[in-house]
Protein backbone atom coordinates (compact mmCIF):
# COMPACT_ATOMS: atom_id res chain seq x y z
CA UNK A 1 0.00 0.00 0.00
CA UNK A 2 1.31 3.54 -0.98
CA UNK A 3 0.25 6.39 0.75
CA UNK A 4 1.50 10.03 1.37
CA UNK A 5 2.77 11.53 4.43
CA UNK A 6 1.88 8.72 6.86
CA UNK A 7 1.87 5.10 6.79
CA UNK A 8 -1.01 2.98 6.20
CA UNK A 9 -1.20 1.68 10.06
CA UNK A 10 -0.79 5.29 11.07
CA UNK A 11 -3.41 6.77 9.12
CA UNK A 12 -6.18 4.21 10.46
CA UNK A 13 -4.86 5.31 13.85
CA UNK A 14 -5.83 9.01 13.01
CA UNK A 15 -9.07 7.64 11.49
CA UNK A 16 -9.19 5.82 15.09
CA UNK A 17 -8.30 8.77 17.23
CA UNK A 18 -10.26 10.84 14.96
CA UNK A 19 -13.43 8.59 15.68
CA UNK A 20 -12.63 8.54 19.26
CA UNK A 21 -12.64 12.55 19.61
CA UNK A 22 -16.00 12.20 18.05
CA UNK A 23 -17.36 10.63 21.01
CA UNK A 24 -15.82 12.84 23.14
CA UNK A 25 -17.48 15.45 21.76
CA UNK A 26 -20.46 13.63 21.76
CA UNK A 27 -19.88 13.28 25.54
CA UNK A 28 -18.75 16.93 26.10
CA UNK A 29 -21.78 18.68 24.57
CA UNK A 30 -24.76 16.39 26.20
CA UNK A 31 -26.13 18.40 29.31
CA UNK A 32 -25.34 16.11 32.29
CA UNK A 33 -27.08 17.53 34.29
CA UNK A 34 -30.52 17.69 32.09
CA UNK A 35 -29.72 13.86 31.62
CA UNK A 36 -28.72 12.85 34.62
CA UNK A 37 -30.85 15.30 37.14
CA UNK A 38 -33.80 15.60 35.24
CA UNK A 39 -33.77 12.91 32.87
CA UNK A 40 -34.11 14.53 29.57
CA UNK A 41 -31.81 12.44 27.19
CA UNK A 42 -33.97 9.62 28.05
CA UNK A 43 -37.47 11.50 27.69
CA UNK A 44 -36.22 12.52 24.45
CA UNK A 45 -35.88 8.69 23.44
CA UNK A 46 -38.72 7.73 24.94
CA UNK A 47 -40.43 9.90 22.47
CA UNK A 48 -38.70 8.85 19.40
CA UNK A 49 -39.44 5.02 20.24
CA UNK A 50 -42.85 5.64 21.12
CA UNK A 51 -43.63 7.24 17.67
CA UNK A 52 -41.34 4.22 16.02
CA UNK A 53 -42.84 2.69 12.52
CA UNK A 54 -41.22 -0.35 13.98
CA UNK A 55 -43.03 -1.70 17.17
CA UNK A 56 -39.94 -3.84 17.75
CA UNK A 57 -38.01 -0.33 18.57
CA UNK A 58 -40.99 0.54 21.08
CA UNK A 59 -41.40 -3.15 22.49
CA UNK A 60 -37.47 -3.03 23.00
CA UNK A 61 -37.13 0.45 24.97
CA UNK A 62 -40.14 -0.70 26.89
CA UNK A 63 -38.35 -3.53 28.22
CA UNK A 64 -34.58 -2.32 28.40
CA UNK A 65 -35.00 1.42 28.56
CA UNK A 66 -37.91 2.48 30.32
CA UNK A 67 -37.71 0.75 33.13
CA UNK A 68 -34.73 2.27 34.11
CA UNK A 69 -34.11 5.58 32.89
CA UNK A 70 -31.70 7.45 35.27
CA UNK A 71 -29.78 3.96 35.19
CA UNK A 72 -29.36 3.78 31.12
CA UNK A 73 -28.83 8.11 31.20
CA UNK A 74 -25.46 7.12 32.92
CA UNK A 75 -24.87 4.37 30.66
CA UNK A 76 -25.69 5.91 27.43
CA UNK A 77 -23.41 9.61 28.47
CA UNK A 78 -20.42 7.43 30.56
CA UNK A 79 -20.20 4.82 27.38
CA UNK A 80 -19.84 7.75 24.93
CA UNK A 81 -16.78 9.34 28.03
CA UNK A 82 -15.13 5.39 27.82
CA UNK A 83 -15.68 4.94 24.20
CA UNK A 84 -13.84 8.08 23.32
CA UNK A 85 -11.04 7.55 25.69
CA UNK A 86 -10.29 4.32 24.54
CA UNK A 87 -10.74 4.93 21.27
CA UNK A 88 -7.75 8.11 21.62
CA UNK A 89 -5.21 6.47 23.96
CA UNK A 90 -5.80 3.25 21.80
CA UNK A 91 -6.48 1.16 25.25
CA UNK A 92 -8.73 -1.87 24.94
CA UNK A 93 -9.01 -0.88 21.53
CA UNK A 94 -11.29 -4.04 19.84
CA UNK A 95 -13.71 -3.69 22.72
CA UNK A 96 -14.09 0.34 21.91
CA UNK A 97 -14.48 -0.33 18.39
CA UNK A 98 -16.96 -3.39 18.87
CA UNK A 99 -19.17 -1.69 21.26
CA UNK A 100 -18.81 1.89 19.24
CA UNK A 101 -20.52 0.18 16.32
CA UNK A 102 -23.10 -1.55 18.29
CA UNK A 103 -24.05 1.88 20.01
CA UNK A 104 -24.26 3.92 16.31
CA UNK A 105 -26.42 0.59 15.10
CA UNK A 106 -28.62 1.11 18.06
CA UNK A 107 -28.78 5.27 17.60
CA UNK A 108 -28.91 4.89 13.87
CA UNK A 109 -32.08 2.52 14.59
CA UNK A 110 -33.94 4.25 17.31
CA UNK A 111 -33.45 7.56 15.42
CA UNK A 112 -34.15 6.13 11.89
CA UNK A 113 -36.46 9.15 10.96
CA UNK A 114 -33.80 11.66 11.74
CA UNK A 115 -31.51 12.00 8.14
CA UNK A 116 -29.07 14.17 10.07
CA UNK A 117 -28.39 11.29 12.70
CA UNK A 118 -28.60 8.49 10.19
CA UNK A 119 -25.69 9.92 8.60
CA UNK A 120 -23.26 10.83 11.75
CA UNK A 121 -24.47 7.12 13.27
CA UNK A 122 -23.87 5.74 9.61
CA UNK A 123 -20.60 7.16 9.46
CA UNK A 124 -19.41 6.42 12.82
CA UNK A 125 -20.30 2.48 12.50
CA UNK A 126 -18.12 2.44 9.20
CA UNK A 127 -15.38 4.24 10.81
CA UNK A 128 -15.66 1.91 13.48
CA UNK A 129 -16.06 -1.49 11.61
CA UNK A 130 -12.76 -0.65 9.16
CA UNK A 131 -10.80 0.19 11.80
CA UNK A 132 -11.76 -2.78 14.09
CA UNK A 133 -11.11 -5.31 10.82
CA UNK A 134 -7.78 -3.27 9.99
CA UNK A 135 -6.64 -3.37 13.49
CA UNK A 136 -6.13 0.05 13.89
CA UNK A 137 -4.47 -0.37 17.25
CA UNK A 138 -1.46 -1.77 15.70
CA UNK A 139 0.19 1.54 15.92
CA UNK A 140 0.43 4.77 18.73
CA UNK A 141 -2.00 3.13 21.38
CA UNK A 142 -1.55 1.86 24.76
CA UNK A 143 -2.01 -1.55 23.63
CA UNK A 144 0.75 -1.73 20.89
CA UNK A 145 3.02 -0.08 23.71
CA UNK A 146 1.81 -2.88 26.31
CA UNK A 147 1.95 -5.38 24.02
CA UNK A 148 -1.55 -6.30 24.51
CA UNK A 149 -3.44 -6.73 21.57
CA UNK A 150 -0.56 -8.08 19.45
Amino acid sequence: MQTVWLTGAEWLAVLRIGLGLWWLESWRHKDKKGWFERGTGIAWAAEVAGRHRWPQVRRGFDAIVAPRPRLMAYVVVYAELALGLGLVAGFLTPVALAAGLLLNLLYLVLMIHDWAEQGQNAMMALISLVALLAMSWQTWSLDAAIGLLT
